[in-house]
Parts: C-alpha cells; sequence; structure tokens
C-alpha cells in the first residue's frame, strides 16, 4: 500500500514524530522525579513515599486523559462492560506491576544497572509479540535493529564505577521483572485496542493502577509533605506527561506493528540524559558517548522499521 493512502497512524513520517514525541515526554520524567523527591520531601530510602508519589501521578494522568479524550471526541469517555477486564489487565501490568516492581529494584540497584535494564522491555517486547502471541514475524534485521539499539543505551549508562556483576532478585530481578511487565502491557494494549479507544483504555488504566499504588504507599508509611504551587504544578505536568504519552503511544499500537513502535523506547532514556544535562546542570552527563548511542539507538530503530515484504501480518484500518 502507498504511504499516503495508508492511516495517518501508520505513515512513516507520522509514526516517528509521535513516537519521539511520546519518549520525549517520558524522557522529561527523569530530571522530573529529581526534583519532585526533593520538593516533596522524599527521601532516597524511602520506597513506600516513592510509590505514593508516582500513584498520585499516575491516578491524576487517568484523570487528565479521559479529560482530554472526551473534550475531543465530544462525549464523555465511559468503558464499556466488556472493556472491565481490559483495563484490570494494564492497569496491573503497566502501571501497578510495573511501578512497584520498578521503585524497589530501583532501591536495590544502582541508577546504571537499572538504566541499562530497563532497556529490556524492547527486547521482550518484541519475543513476546513474535513468539508467544504471534501477531507478527521474527526477522533477523527485527532482531539485530534491537540488539544495536540496546548496545546503545549500555553505552549511554556505562560508567564504569557503578557497574558489577552482582546480581539481587529483589533489585536486578525486580528491574527485569518490570520490563517484562512493561513488555507484556504493551502487547496486550495493541490486542485490547482493536475494540476500544486507546485514550478511554490508558485514562481507566491510569486510575485504577495510580489508585492501587497510592493506597499501597500509604499503607506502607509514605507520606508527602512540602505542598506548593511548585510542587503541585510539577506533579500536574508529570500526570500530563504520562496521560498524553501513553494515550498516544497506545494510538500508534493500534495501528502498527508492536516491534515497529516499542523499539523507539530506546530513545527515552537519550531524551532523559539530555533533559537532565539541561534542566539539571549534569553537563558530563551528554557526552561522546551519548552522541555515539543516539546513533545506535537511531540505527536499530531504521532496522527494526525497514519494509520487509511478508514480515508482518496485515493491519486492519480499525
Amino acid at each position: 500500500m502507498n504511504n499516503q493512502n495508508k492511516p495517518l497512524l501508520q505513515r512513516t513520517w507520522m509514526v516517528w514524530l509521535c513516537a519521539l514525541i511520546c519518549t520525549a515526554l517520558w524522557g522529561s520524567a527523569f530530571p522530573c522525579i529529581k526534583v519532585g523527591y526533593e520538593l516533596f520531601e522524599i527521601a532516597s530510602s524511602d520506597v513506600a513515599g516513592q510509590i505514593l508519589f508516582a500513584g498520585l501521578r499516575f491516578f491524576g494522568a487517568g484523570i487528565l486523559a479521559v479529560l482530554i479524550g472526551s473534550a475531543g471526541q465530544r462525549k464523555f469517555l465511559r468503558p464499556r462492560r466488556g472493556s472491565v477486564h481490559k483495563i484490570l489487565v494494564l492497569s496491573l501490568f503497566q502501571t501497578a506491576l510495573q511501578y512497584v516492581l520498578f521503585y524497589v529494584g530501583m532501591a536495590h540497584t544502582t541508577g546504571v544497572k537499572g538504566s541499562i535494564l530497563q532497556g529490556t522491555s524492547v527486547l521482550f517486547s518484541l519475543l513476546i509479540a513474535c513468539l508467544l502471541f504471534r501477531t507478527e514475524k521474527l526477522t533477523a534485521l527485527k532482531a539485530a535493529g534491537c540488539v544495536v539499539g540496546f548496545v546503545g543505551i549500555i553505552l549511554v549508562n556505562f560508567t564504569g564505577a557503578d557497574m558489577n556483576m552482582q546480581f539481587s532478585f529483589i533489585g536486578e530481578g525486580f528491574m527485569i521483572l518490570a520490563s517484562l511487565s512493561n513488555s507484556f502491557s504493551s502487547v496486550f494494549f495493541k490486542a485490547f485496542s482493536r475494540d476500544d479507544n486507546p485514550v478511554m483504555l490508558s485514562g481507566y488504566q491510569f486510575m485504577v493502577g495510580g489508585a492501587v499504588m497510592t493506597a499501597a504507599g500509604f499503607a506502607f508509611g509514605g507520606r508527602l509533605t512540602g505542598f506548593g504551587p511548585a510542587s503541585v504544578l510539577l506533579l500536574v505536568y508529570m500526570s500530563f506527561l504520562s496521560a498524553a504519552a501513553y494515550s498516544l503511544w497506545g494510538m500508534l499500537l493500534k495501528y502498527n506493528p508492536v516491534s515497529r513502535i516499542t523499539v523507539f523506547g530506546f530513545t527515552t532514556q537519550i531524551f532523559g540524559v539530555l533533559f537532565s544535562a539541561l534542566f539539571l546542570r549534569e553537563g558530563g552527563s551528554f557526552g561522546w558517548q551519548s552522541l555515539i548511542a543516539l546513533i545506535l539507538v537511531s540505527a536499530g530503530i531504521i532496522m527494526v522499521n525497514r519494509k520487509q515484504k511478508t514480515s508482518e501480518k496485515p493491519e486492519e484500518n480499525v
């Protein structure tokens, strides 16, 4: 099919633009989280407080996603009875389970190792979609593209000092499980969005998952202080970026193969390093390693997105 005759969200230039907007928004969350911990006076060892903070962020993201989606559709987005189980599955894998594992895991491993292990979600998504759900074909070019992109993530995070061969289940193990949970959510989202509005699914799964995380964080002793104009504005922005990015990401997954979209996830950490350098004045964090990593990640994206005549099952124009 000619590129111009495809639905807008299947056209190559639009896929690149929208996917990079999503990953740029997610990348901006890295410095925002650090600033948020300072504003809300959350210690690095306060895992319950971190989960509570994340829960409030995602619950707010759900509200914003539903409101924005309702305004766009000119009617209030509400789930059908048959959509409830889909929302619960997504809220478990995308929000509650993934981020509880992520925050606990990050508290028991180094930032470098955590960032690298987080990048495995792209590899997991490819394998799950191709081998488990069989929604697309695993090709040598796709596999090579994911490996090249993953090498870029290793490079951008490699400092030497924080790298070691130690492994703990509650640290590195939880980070791998968090990436696996995120990967399942991407594949589930593509399947569920065939019959349901992606923005509706995003909004309600965020609300359910955020509510569970908020309750869990509070139950385990998490408390937030330091509420003020700056901290509230930051929390609103973080809710917005999650709502906007995940809703748009879901729309891309609806119209495209999982591997074509999830490979852009490698750029999230590139943006994270860049924004940290700009806004946290971590000038040394963006140097020659980051530039080479950006080249590798870009090469991996191009390899995965390269058109192959018989590698994909045809996408339905839904």
